[in-house]
């Protein structure tokens, strides 16, 4: 019973991560198309912009309601320590989101009035403040909350450190790599040149940020130090960065090639790669630096009885997932329409 026990939440972290992960490619690239929207100005170039994420960009976030289920209802301390600790930026993302999905369809139908630029503008700003809050969120994870028996013990605004502003523009930079490598893959002409350039900047950007990012974490706590240089750990870790450069060589070169697809899969490459170092960071903890998996997790029966559920839905979410993203793959053109 006791192994029963202590495996559970670590299937259940690998869960969490899973659809963390793949929340991160799906809705990642159109949050980053709505940020390109401030690079493109010409009204046929963002329609088609809009036209390759409009019939699957709804259903991105089905994995971000699959993550909050499983935090609420296998980790319920987790949940009970995180969410006063992150209301703020919590209701920032939820308010961005529910304004983005509003502007998405509402650009359309006021085209030609004085109104569509206001709901252009909406569109880019949801989509900037979204992805900034989850960065910000999780670089407010990292750092560490403050717990008294435990209970969230800190203030409102404890999240709000320059750790936590460089994650959160770190993250808003990915996201605009994702989206303008998604649009090398999937348009053509003016617009996927214009993309390879923004691409190639972004990519800077991002790789400076992962480089800050991986320098400060180490020093926000001891454990996070040692899990990075303290022997044989550093065998199993160094693949971590060099893996990083190397997908970088690669993206660089796909870009200047005019290779299609192989930038967007370098750069979810590379947030695979930060996702999973911050993971190695972390690992065991549920709540940094103090709560682990076993503090915060529900009984075993209870995880059971969710992982059975689990085990039913999982495999038919994936299988919609994949299948409308195959129906509607290939390069888009302003010829072609959605609305």
């Amino acid at each position: 019973m006791m192994d029963f026990a202590y495996w559970l939440p670590i299937v259940w972290a690998v869960i969490l991560v899973a659809a963390i992960t793949i929340y991160v490619i799906l809705d990642g690239f159109d949050l980053g198309i709505g940020m390109l929207f401030a690079l493109e100005r010409d009204q046929g170039r963002r329609d088609v912009m809009v036209n390759t994420i409009a019939p699957v960009w709804d259903g991105n976030e089905t994995w971000m309601v699959l993550g909050g289920a499983v935090l609420y209802g296998v980790f319920p301390g987790a949940y009970a320590t995180l969410l006063p600790a992150f209301y703020l930026p919590i209701v920032l993302m939820l308010l961005a989101l529910i304004f983005r999905g509003v502007a998405f369809e509402f650009r359309i139908m006021t085209r030609g009035t004085a109104r569509e630029g206001l709901w252009e503008a909406g569109f880019m700003a949801g989509s900037g403040i979204a992805a900034f809050s989850q960065g910000a969120i999780l670089g407010g994870v990292i750092q560490g909350i403050a717990v008294t028996d435990g209970a969230f013990s800190g203030g409102a605004f404890d999240w709000l450190t320059p750790f936590s502003v460089l994650c959160g523009l770190a993250v808003m930079c990915g996201y605009a790599l994702l989206g303008a490598t998604w649009l090398v893959w999937r348009t053509t002409g003016v617009l996927e040149a214009s993309c390879r350039k923004w691409g190639a900047w972004l990519a800077v950007g991002l790789f400076l940020c992962i480089v800050a990012v991986s320098l400060w974490t180490p020093l926000l706590h001891a454990p996070y130090l040692r899990r990075w240089t303290a022997w044989p750990n550093i065998l199993f870790v160094a693949p971590v960065p060099v893996l990083v450069v190397v997908l970088g060589l690669l993206l660089a070169i796909g870009l200047r090639r005019g290779h299609s697809g192989g930038p967007f899969l370098c750069a979810l490459g590379w947030f695979f790669l930060c996702l999973s170092g911050l993971g190695i960071t972390v690992w065991p903890y549920a709540v940094p630096p103090s709560l682990t998996l076993w503090d915060v997790s529900s009984p075993p029966s209870s995880q059971f009885f969710q992982l059975v559920g689990t085990a039913i839905l999982l495999p038919i979410i994936l299988t919609y997932t994949i299948y409308s993203y195959r129906v509607f793959r290939g390069k888009v053109t302003e010829a072609d329409g959605y609305h």
